[in-house]
């Protein structure tokens, strides 16, 4: 076997020195899209081949004075990537539903629902409320098959009602990265507006791997969402900001990483008494907390690992595989909050609450038995701890014009069962029309840069903690200094080969709209690594090879009508 190996290793290096860079002139099978035409699904449904297959696997946005609207749901007929251009202030292309004939609105505007099917999903700004204001209580991205592999990046998601992500199949794979996630609030359904949740109804509903990186969670009913569910997890320098039912880090049976994270003011509803633990906790009989785990049932490890299941000490030898790192992460309830909950419970209300913390009790019980759980590390988090956010986050607390009624008194209203079309939130859009334009940069930008410098610097990766988009811009490309370069210009990756993260350097004259992306041999996408407008300057991008095998891939930028592709391999 390792013979083998090593022969197709040498037939991969001779393949890295012969093959000509020709091999992607195939590649660029893109659809430019624009907004005054046809609905998105119209134009993106219609585009097929004989066979029956997406005619165009790349359908570029370029449109950024009008939105693009969508009248039913993109049902991928194969693999697909909708990637929006960036106009000069960084502000993506708009999607939000239109009005049908019956005056109701689409529910769905992506259907993944072929076995192995990737989807694709960047620099896009999707409003839930459609032309004349109302809602939709649909799904944005529906995964409804096994294997499927959805990415989303520099994705903004306002307004929804319902879910963002809903999986309905086993062993699909979610990258996350670089999204925005706001004002998502249903008036009567406080478990909803999550960005990602399985079918809770089937017996059991397995992800592979769930990586969700550098992300802003802001002012949502269920924020995060759960994954009950999930070999792999990854949640890293995400902020969480104000949420009323969710909101804590998502669930992990297999490995798991929670790493420099900011969690604030989350799961700010509590836990209703009369609710609890039918509704409010039903996997275990304890009070939700931000950081909550589980010891695994013989479902959820028979799925991670089937071996054990046939053992009489399956338990014991499930947990002391778990890997689950917590470290570096900031937990703060605002004053406000925390007073209204004890106001709340020293009033005689029919309905008292459980309030949540970091840690509940059999959660820190796993972390502190090495012996059971040996995998289980936690250090660096800094509870109690104020970033130090601006002084307009106080308003999503007590309400105002453009922050609907505030989120105590939503939690106040919930409670007593008065709550009818009341919501709360942080300078909800408002829509009028197919021209609709966002207030950009996003609001919330000044008073997110927080002013707390242990914060600042007490990520584990030198970072600040939490989304560093507000301080850094998006993450992954990084402009090394001000010197303006004479030429275009694109490095060999370093180190080369490497395993599993390299850096990819390049060096722009002039702006322009940059791509920068990585290829298998087969000339089919892996990465899409940068697709925005950029300045004159020299830029560094880091590559993560952690999910592809090994092997020999091409990376390639174009700038306008300038090309060039270089050849990197990955050794695992």
């Amino acid at each position: 076997m390792k013979k083998i190996f090593n022969i197709a290793i040498l037939i991969a290096i001779a393949l890295f020195f012969i093959m000509p860079s020709k091999i992607l002139a195939g590649v660029n099978d893109t659809l430019v899209v624009y907004a005054n035409g046809p609905s998105l699904d119209k134009v993106i449904g219609s585009d097929t081949t004989l066979g029956g297959l997406q005619a165009h696997s790349a359908y570029k946005l370029v449109s950024l004075d009008t939105t693009y609207i969508f009248l039913g749901a993109i049902t991928a007929k194969s693999n697909i990537s909708i990637v929006g251009v960036l106009g000069t202030d960084g502000r993506p292309p708009c999607i939000q539903p239109g009005v049908l004939s019956d005056n109701s609105v689409p529910q769905t505007l992506i259907n993944l629902v072929q076995k192995g099917i990737i989807g694709k999903f960047e620099n896009l700004y999707i409003l839930e409320l459609s032309i004349d204001g109302t809602f939709t209580s649909g799904v944005t991205f529906n995964v409804a098959a096994d294997s499927v592999k959805l990415y989303l990046n520099n994705v903004i998601d306002e307004e929804n009602h319902y879910l963002v992500i809903w999986y309905s199949g086993s062993w699909d794979d979610f990258f996350i990265k670089n999204c925005k996630f706001r004002n998502s609030v249903n008036s009567t359904d406080w478990y909803a507006s999550q960005v990602l949740s399985p079918n809770l109804y089937l017996p059991i509903n397995p992800a592979d791997s769930i990586i969700i990186d550098y992300n802003t969670f802001f002012c949502m009913n269920g924020a995060t969402g759960g994954a009950p569910y999930a070999k792999y997890v990854e949640f890293i320098h995400n902020s969480v900001v104000f949420s009323f039912i969710g909101g804590g880090a998502p669930g992990v049976f297999g490995t798991g990483k929670i790493d420099d994270n900011i969690f604030y003011g989350v799961i700010a509803g509590g836990n209703s008494k009369s609710e609890f633990t039918w509704m409010d906790d039903p996997y275990q009989p304890e009070v939700s907390s931000v950081i909550d785990y589980d010891t695994l049932s013989l479902v959820a490890d028979s799925s991670f690992d089937p071996e054990d299941a046939g053992n009489s000490n399956w338990r014991m030898l499930a947990e002391a595989k778990r890997n689950i790192e917590v470290k570096n992460n900031v937990y703060f309830m605002p004053k406000q909050i925390t007073d209204f909950w004890t106001t709340w419970n020293d009033t005689a209300h029919t309905d008292s609450l459980y309030t949540p913390n970091w840690m509940n009790t059999r959660t820190s019980n796993m972390f502190n038995d090495k012996n059971k759980w040996p995998g289980f590390v936690q250090s660096g988090n800094l509870v109690d701890t104020d970033p130090g956010y601006g002084s307009t986050f106080a308003n999503v607390l007590n309400g105002g014009t453009g922050y609907g009624v505030g989120l105590l008194s939503y939690v106040a209203e919930v409670r007593k069962g008065t709550v009818t079309t009341d919501e709360w939130g942080y300078k909800k859009q408002t829509v009028s029309g197919s021209n609709w334009i966002p207030n950009w940069p996003l609001p919330e930008a000044s008073d997110m840069k927080y002013i707390n410098s242990v914060v600042q610097n007490g990520s584990t990766d030198g970072k600040p903690i939490g989304d560093p988009y507000w301080f850094n811009g998006l993450t992954a490309i990084r402009k090394q200094n001000n010197n303006i370069p004479n030429i275009f210009s694109l490095s060999q990756n370093y180190p080369n080969p490497f395993n599993p993260t390299t850096v990819i350097n390049y060096s722009l004259p002039k702006s322009g709209i940059v791509s920068l992306k990585v290829f298998n041999m087969l000339g089919q996408e892996v990465a899409n690594l940068v697709e925005q407008q950029q300045q004159a300057g020299n830029y560094s991008v880091n590559f993560d090879a952690t999910r592809l095998a090994s092997g020999v891939y091409m990376y390639r930028i174009q700038v306008g009508g300038f090309s060039l592709t270089k050849k990197m391999m990955l050794l695992k």
